[in-house]
């Protein structure tokens, strides 16, 4: 069976891939609503039952969709880098990133799914499932929009103009420490003024999507599924994500499925990497 071109996901078959983050974000509501146990990973960060549902959705779905495609899940045991350092195509799933911000029952967790081309997101959608919303980018397309019972809008990044004066930052709710906010300064003193709106999970890289902030520095620890889905919106509406040193950001290059600290911006055509000040270097005890 030949798999789906990647236009056809993004066209005609849309619509199916729609409806199963709507029904992972179902499986999700089901358990939020509900006295849910909280169990632990190996890497000490939360699991709930919503995850393992909203996982099986997906990957059922997927395999259905497209069987020939494989499939990366934060929920499922990783396939060794020899194996799967060969695929130049595939999916890349997160069935609930903001594992805390659904533990704290503020909303901002969301339902991810990528598909990966060379090394890059082309196509990603972005399930906010309280909030009953799916964001989607097709970046070659160059189109992204979210999704709500009203209706479809279409996203376009915040354009950074050179005279512009107030720079709008988005941070972590959960993830921050003092090198961040010795950063969070140095930016500070590169423009007149700076606004900063905390949000959670794949939430971040939407809002600079929406036009709702331009700019997003993570210094600290994520995953390539934590930000693959969202980076497809956030490039397809015009942004960008790049490494400390100016290069983009890439995935399934290495064993690990870390990512390096990234700058992730909604004008991806404004000077960010000659305007902004160095990450200060870590500091090891």
């Amino acid at each position: 069976m030949n798999s789906p071109t990647t236009p056809s996901l993004a066209g005609e078959l849309n619509s199916e891939l729609m409806d199963i983050v709507r029904r992972a974000g179902d499986e999700i509501l089901k358990v939020y609503d509900s006295d849910f146990a909280v169990q632990t990973k190996q890497d000490h960060s939360p699991l709930t039952e919503a995850d393992l549902a909203a996982h099986a959705v997906i990957a059922d779905g997927l395999q259905r969709l497209a069987p020939d495609i494989p499939i990366i899940s934060e929920e499922s045991a990783l396939p060794d880098f020899s194996e799967r350092g060969l695929w130049s195509r595939y999916w890349l799933v997160d069935p609930l990133d903001g594992t805390k911000e659904f533990v704290n029952r503020n909303g901002e967790f969301t339902v991810n799914i990528a598909l990966i081309e060379n090394h890059a997101p082309v196509l990603g959608w972005v399930g906010v499932p309280v909030q009953g919303q799916i964001y989607f980018g097709d970046v070659a397309a160059g189109a992204a929009w979210v999704e709500n019972a009203q209706g479809r809008t279409m996203l376009h990044g915040k354009r950074r103009l050179e005279e512009a004066a107030e720079l709008t930052v988005v941070a972590s709710r959960n993830h921050g420490g003092e090198r961040l906010e010795r950063y969070l300064d140095l930016i500070g003193e590169q423009f007149p003024a700076m606004l900063r709106r905390p949000v959670g999970s794949s939430l971040k890289l939407c809002a600079l999507a929406a036009g709702e902030a331009d700019i997003y520095p993570r210094l600290g620890p994520t995953s390539e599924w934590d930000i693959g889905a969202a980076q497809a919106v956030l490039c397809a509406a015009g942004g960008r994500v790049f490494c400390g040193d100016g290069t983009a950001l890439s995935y399934n290059r290495k064993e690990s499925i870390l990512n390096p600290e990234f700058i992730a911006v909604a004008d991806a055509l404004f000077p960010w990497p000659q305007v902004l000040p160095p990450i200060p270097p870590q500091v090891h005890n």
